[in-house]
């Protein structure tokens, strides 16, 4: 599928592409507008797969003061099949008397170049993540994107001071602070219930099993597949490396270190999230990191870790315990422990009393809605939204450093202010990933 060209814009991709003036962050572009009670912010949704197709796409179509203006995927498949989604959508409703259609892109800086977008949805795949929400936010667009946000710890500072600089909305995309267990397990625990932290436990489901070393396929020709790797390592195609073939079932991708680090930052992007939310930690880390863990035992296409158990310590004494096991969380304090399982979901203390403790309105109070509501609402108000990239960068970091401590072995300092390890620099070596030309770091410096 060819994209779109973009007539109401003079600001080509070409021209794009020069409009950066590398990560020191620039003159970003004017909003499209400024928002009202009944103005809708308008959404490009740059990745429309598995994920985007099933539950982001139709959470925004559901939302009264938002349009999808703009699809974009490398896969044409996949692109028709939201756009032809979309269009349904809207066409059923006669509020959208005026309705024109979704424009569809095959590249994102062309959805990018569009003065009137003012949201993106990053949806890629992980290794995508960085680069794609960084030129959005230069580019004038508040971005919720995709969790785990990124591949590495120094990636996600940048994207963190990128949001920061530029004064764009960002919100991580994991819909857990959005389910009632959790927000008010987090309630109770930050207003006392429990008394004084002193552990924390969580649990994530064991990552598949290994996958054989795959033959070299053709390319689908629906697939863009030189952009679909984008940054990542060139490798043949094979299809367990990308995703099915005209199908949304489970992809390969998320079993392939190069695009993504399996559960540890998939599910670990969830449940530790609830973890540092409830110990007030959520904007630093621990203070120092140990764990064991294991790769498939045979090598083959799919090498992420099969199992692991990392440990961490914070500063204020509280030690965070992280395994592979079931997905819960559960803090344990001077006066009595809360536990929260995923499925089903379900929140259990040490007493009753506890669970049926009222928040008083003095006592802290966090806002309950769904992620996607929660972005809409920091886009129209350009307040904060409740996990924004220095929370989902923080996240993300502290499960990279239990990875890391597991691939370097023994236990390691870790100065969160600074984001180092103080006396390893064979972990350092690991807080940055390699970028392929041409979308190495320097230049994507150059061009954003």
């Amino acid at each position: 599928m060819q994209s779109i060209s973009i007539k109401s814009n003079s600001i080509n991709r070409r021209n794009f592409l020069k409009a950066g003036a590398g990560f020191a962050v620039a003159p970003v572009f004017v909003s499209s507008h400024a928002f009202g009670a009944n103005d809708r912010v308008t959404v490009g949704m740059i990745g429309v797969g598995r994920q985007a197709y099933y539950v982001n796409m139709k959470q925004l179509l559901g939302m009264q003061d938002v349009q999808i203006t703009a699809v974009c995927d490398v896969d044409s498949w996949r692109l028709d099949n939201a756009k032809k989604v979309v269009e349904k959508t809207y066409g059923k409703k006669t509020s959208y008397a005026s309705y024109k259609g979704c424009d569809a892109y095959a590249d994102w800086r062309e959805l990018l170049a569009r003065k009137d977008i003012d949201a993106i949805m990053n949806s890629t795949p992980d290794h995508w993540h960085v680069p794609i929400a960084i030129a959005a936010m230069k580019s004038g667009k508040d971005v919720s994107c995709e969790k785990p946000l990124t591949l590495s710890i120094a990636e996600g500072r940048m994207m963190a001071d990128v949001a920061s600089d530029a004064k764009r909305v960002f919100r991580t995309d994991s819909e857990f602070r959005s389910l009632r267990p959790f927000h008010r397990a987090v309630e109770l625990v930050r207003n006392g219930r429990i008394g004084k932290i002193h552990t924390m436990r969580t649990g994530v489901p064991k990552s598949d099993v290994g996958c054989e070393p795959q033959p070299s396929m053709p390319i689908p020709e629906e697939l863009n597949y030189e952009m679909w790797v984008g940054p990542a390592p060139m490798h043949p195609f094979t299809l367990n490396r990308v995703h099915p073939r005209q199908d949304y079932g489970r992809p390969g991708w998320m079993r392939v270190r190069d695009t993504c680090e399996g559960m540890v930052t998939n599910w670990g992007a969830h449940l530790n999230d609830i973890a540092q939310w409830g110990n007030d930690t959520e904007r630093t880390g621990p203070v120092s990191v140990e764990g064991t863990g294991a790769y498939p035992k045979t090598k083959g296409l799919w090498n992420i870790l099969n199992r692991f158990d990392i440990k961490y310590e914070y500063a204020n004494g509280v030690k965070l315990y992280y395994k592979t096991d079931y997905p819960y969380v559960r803090f344990e304090g001077e006066d009595g422990w809360i536990q929260i399982n995923f499925s089903p979901q379900k929140i259990t203390a040490s007493s009753d009393a506890i669970l049926k403790s009222e928040i008083k309105e003095n006592e802290i109070h966090f806002p309950f809605k769904s992620d996607k509501r929660d972005f809409i609402d920091a886009v129209k108000t350009r307040g904060e939204s409740l996990e924004d990239a220095e929370v989902g960068h923080r996240t993300t970091s502290l499960c990279q450093i239990g990875h890391i401590a597991i691939q370097v072995g023994g236990k390691l300092k870790w100065d969160p202010d600074k984001e180092t390890f103080p006396s390893s620099s064979e972990a350092n070596k690991l807080l940055h990933r390699k970028m392929r030309n041409p979308w190495s770091w320097d230049a994507i410096n150059k061009i954003f």
